[in-house]
C-alpha cells in the first residue's frame, strides 16, 4: 500500500516546531515520513468514535492522522505529549 502522499496541518507542524529535543523530533518526522508507505505501521490504533482516525505512538508523543484510501493522502492533524493530545 505505498505511494500515499503525507500532507501535515499547520497546527500540526507548529506542534512539532514547538518541540524541545531535537532527537525526539527527528523520531516523530521519521515516523512521519513512514506513513507514506505504510499507512498503518506495527503500534498504530485506530481510535474509538472516530473514522479513519488513528494513532501512531513514539515514546510518550503522539501523531494523530487520518487516511484517505480513495485518494491516496495521509493528513497528519496533531503531534503532542500524549497528556495532552486526545484534549
Amino acid at each position: 500500500m505505498g505511494g500515499y502522499k503525507v500532507t501535515i496541518k499547520n497546527s500540526a507542524a507548529k506542534e512539532l516546531q514547538a518541540l524541545s529535543s531535537n532527537q525526539r523530533l527527528n523520531k516523530l518526522i521519521e515516523k512521519i515520513k513512514c506513513l507514506a508507505s505504510d499507512q498503518h505501521p506495527q503500534g498504530s490504533e485506530k481510535l474509538a468514535g472516530r473514522s479513519a482516525v488513528y494513532r501512531l505512538r513514539q515514546g510518550d508523543y503522539r501523531v494523530i492522522y487520518t487516511v484517505d484510501h480513495q485518494h491516496r493522502v495521509v493528513d497528519v492533524v496533531k503531534v503532542g505529549h500524549r497528556r495532552d493530545v486526545y484534549r
